[in-house]
């Protein structure tokens, strides 16, 4: 959004230049992207002054050239070539002087240079309008009927005006800022300066001959409908101050009393519409919504079809004039041929307002503050404002009483306020009197004090104030973000041990590790298709969250799983030849509950979701290529666990219909995720005809366990010792739980175990399998005796064959 810093200035007192006032707006939420110069003229005609030919005399080498002489006001006359055909003695001319840029109509800025043309020397450059900025015609020079002294500065004959832009980067919820007006209001509460708003005291209404009755039908959509009529209006350009405080912003005038309606939308944030009473039938107007599929022709030549649901300004026979609050017809709207004008100024619902807006890809200034909330109580004052500046800018008389349709009144908010969470949330305990003082400041007045707690009352055109913590934010940010000093309260002594609780952080790293092993990283819509677990009549906690305006079936839900949306991205690169893949995804998966329970009816919950199909490497010379396998995904996750610090894991065998097979990761009683090979019915619902393998993961547990310290402790002086056992137990028996049997039977000399090979056959009774186990022993504190070694493996021997029933195979 822009703002003009000289059209900001009518409204209250800024000594303070663009820049510091950037400042100011930013540190109160209005954040000040950039601060750019404007000049109604494009360079301000700077080094151009205003001369006098003295002397001109024909080109001696060439016949459609002139040579003069040029008093600009600084001693000798200026030898200057020219090629106009209009140049004469004793005419007032512009000049531009060497050294300067000059900016044409059309075409790149040049710069003027001394130089000889055909041996004569010039130095300067007699201006034609198009040559500065300043029209169209190049037919010759331009020719002033004027006195000035020579040397004038020629922005200065022309009153070329100079002013800074401000552009705000507007959040939606300062919709009350939308406006010249909204942004001093926080000016006012920082500075604590008086508002100059403009007087509509001189409001007078000449005659009732033009009274055009309204009648809503839809009080809903539109709670509030204020309009005027004014006669005998003369449609023609702006004035040059209007035209120019359009400019600044980015608007083109079009005619004096259209201008004059943008100019009250960016002045108060209230947009206005004009009629021509000409086209009004009936001479009456009516709010109304139309049978879906009535045509429509809006005024940029368009033809639309009207939906059932969007509210209509139509005249007396019920012909529609303007989509309300968006855009207007092309039959209605003002021209030179205008004579009388109904002014319109309503408040409409914004979500009526976003919703035909989004239908009918209109965005215009008008919806963009409708849809957001503009002030309810600000229509008649708008209607009069822009009434009187028609009058005054387009002659013509007020003819009605100013039409105010508003059946029901939207009344203040009213919020309570405790002490204890105003310092709870802003972190510093203010006095009673500041935070009134600061919410007087802001049109938000105290009704009522105990206390411990004070009840405001928040005017409507505040539609972002609607509880208790919004309340304090608007202490906050005019009491200044950067007032508020650190303290103890905020449990530590530097800010190194803030990084402890960043979860983008520790995505970040997650995701780096995975990168570096060979995955790429995707990205997938939380919406999906309900058919791809009602064909299997497949569930999961709660129900799913589906979506009430879906764009289409196929994403029509809240997914419940990461695997479908992934699946759709395998299928997508195997379809197109590449057919090994590495993918993972953070994301997040909704679903709905119903238990009373439950503090909010709806949940969601992040998630990693890691991917493996095809070969572990592209094929090459020096081995033959390997699918993936389980192990492979096992060996990822355990990776992912490693990183953060999750350990004491518990595994337990996966019964999932997603999955042919597979385990879930088990810490205490929380399930970390699951992983496995997906059921090849459903991949091959996808068309995908090679087998994937996935694990999904809490990130919210991930992320609780990780730890970013570090523990630095010296390298081992002593030697470890390598020893391997080969036993025989029940096929059921997992690798997990022997591990834990040996860490239960001695934590401190083991200090890792492998398996390095498994085997099920025939050399082996039925329902039974042999594994080949190493072990690494190692006393931190002396080098181990092979007593010590022997009594060691011995204590673990007893315990699988009393534990597990093993057989050691010696």
């Amino acid at each position: 959004m822009k703002i003009s810093y000289n059209w900001l200035k009518q409204y209250i007192n800024i000594p303070e230049s663009a820049e510091e006032i950037g400042k100011v707006l930013t540190s109160t939420g209005l954040e000040v992207e950039s601060v750019e110069p404007f000049e109604t003229v494009k360079g301000g005609l700077k080094g151009l002054v205003i001369g006098e030919v003295k002397t001109c005399t024909k080109h001696p080498n060439a016949d459609k050239l002139s040579v003069t002489t040029v008093d600009v006001g600084k001693g000798t006359p200026l030898q200057i070539v020219c090629g106009a055909p209009n140049v004469a003695a004793g005419q007032k001319v512009v000049v531009a002087l060497v050294g300067t840029t000059v900016y044409p109509t059309s075409g790149e800025p040049f710069l003027i240079k001394s130089a000889k043309i055909r041996g004569e020397q010039s130095d300067g450059m007699i201006c034609a309008e198009d040559e500065i900025g300043l029209g169209a015609s190049h037919a010759g020079i331009m020719v002033l009927q004027t006195t000035v002294a020579n040397g004038t500065a020629a922005a200065e004959f022309f009153n070329v005006q100079s002013d800074y832009v401000l552009e705000i980067g507007l959040t939606p919820n300062r919709a009350d800022a939308a406006s010249h007006i909204g942004v001093a209001r926080d000016i006012k509460a920082v500075k604590d300066r008086s508002l100059i708003l403009p007087s509509v005291d001189e409001f007078r209404v000449a005659n009732t001959s033009l009274t055009i009755p309204v009648l809503v039908e839809e009080p809903v959509m539109c709670p509030r409908f204020s309009g005027v009529s004014i006669a005998n209006v003369q449609v023609k350009e702006s004035p040059d101050w209007l035209k120019n405080r359009l400019r600044s912003i980015g608007l083109t005038p079009i005619n004096n009393v259209v201008d004059i309606t943008n100019f009250i939308c960016h002045e108060l944030g209230q947009p206005l519409h004009a009629y021509d009473i000409a086209q009004i039938a009936g001479k009456k107007i009516l709010v109304k919504t139309l049978p879906a599929g009535t045509p429509f022709k809006t005024l940029d030549g368009k033809d639309r079809s009207l939906t059932g649901s969007d509210l209509m300004v139509c005249d007396g026979e019920g012909k529609p004039m303007c989509i309300a609050g968006i855009f207007g017809g092309i039959n209605s709207g003002i021209t030179e041929k205008t004579v009388n004008v109904f002014l319109e100024g309503a408040y409409w619902q914004p979500s009526s307002i976003r919703k035909t807006s989004m239908h009918h890809g209109l965005k215009t200034d008008a919806s963009f503050r409708f849809e957001r909330g503009t002030d309810v109580n600000n229509t008649v004052y708008a209607v009069q404002r822009a009434a009187m500046l028609i009058v005054e800018l387009a002659g013509g008389e007020i003819a009605s009483d100013i039409v105010d349709v508003y059946p029901q009144k939207i009344v203040n908010r009213t919020i309570l306020v405790k002490d204890a969470n105003v310092q709870r949330l802003i972190g510093k305990a203010l006095s009673r009197d500041e935070m009134v003082g600061i919410l007087r400041k802001l049109d938000v007045e105290v009704i009522e004090q105990t206390e411990k707690n004070f009840t405001v009352s928040v005017p409507p055109y505040r539609v972002d104030v609607e509880q208790e913590a919004d309340v304090v934010e608007e202490i906050l940010r005019i009491y200044g973000f950067n007032n508020i000093e650190l303290s103890e309260i905020a449990g530590t002594d530097f800010f190194a041990s803030f990084p402890e609780k960043d979860a983008d952080k520790f995505k970040k790293s997650i995701g780096e590790m995975l990168a570096g092993n060979g995955f790429f990283e995707i990205l997938t819509n939380s919406l999906t298709n309900a058919a791809y677990q009602q064909k299997y009549s497949l569930t999961f906690g709660g129900e799913p969250v589906e979506i009430l305006n879906k764009l289409s079936e196929e994403q029509g839900i809240l997914r419940q799983t990461m695997l479908f949306t992934g699946l759709e991205v395998l299928a997508h690169n195997i379809n197109r030849k590449q057919k090994d893949l590495k993918l993972f995804e953070f994301g997040k998966v909704y679903w709905k509950n119903n238990s009373t329970e439950q503090k909010s009816k709806y949940q969601e919950e992040e998630r990693l979701a890691l991917y493996l199909t095809g070969n572990r490497e592209t094929e090459n010379w020096q081995q033959k290529t390997q699918g993936v396998n389980y192990f492979d995904i096992a060996q990822q996750v355990a990776h992912v666990l490693q990183k953060s610090n999750v350990e004491n894991v518990k595994q337990e065998n996966l019964s999932d219909p997603l999955f042919e097979y597979g385990i879930k990761l088990l810490k205490g009683k929380h399930e970390i995720g699951k992983l496995g090979k997906v059921k090849t019915v459903l991949t091959k619902d996808f068309g995908i005809k090679q087998e994937i393998f996935y694990a999904e993961l809490s990130t919210a547990l991930l992320f609780k366990s990780a730890n970013p310290k570090f523990v630095v402790q010296e390298v081992p002086k002593f030697p470890e010792v390598r020893r391997d056992l080969s036993l025989v137990l029940d096929k059921q028996v997992t690798f997990a739980e022997i591990r834990e049997l040996v860490l239960a039977t001695e934590k401190r000399l083991v200090k890792d175990i492998i398996a390095f090979d498994v085997y099920e056959g025939d050399k082996i009774p039925n329902g039974k399998k042999a594994y080949a186990l190493g072990f690494t022993l190692l006393d931190e504190g002396k080098t181990l005796t092979d007593e010590e070694i022997e009594k060691t493996m011995n204590r673990l021997m007893a315990a699988f064959e009393g534990k597990m029933g093993a057989v050691i195979r010696k």
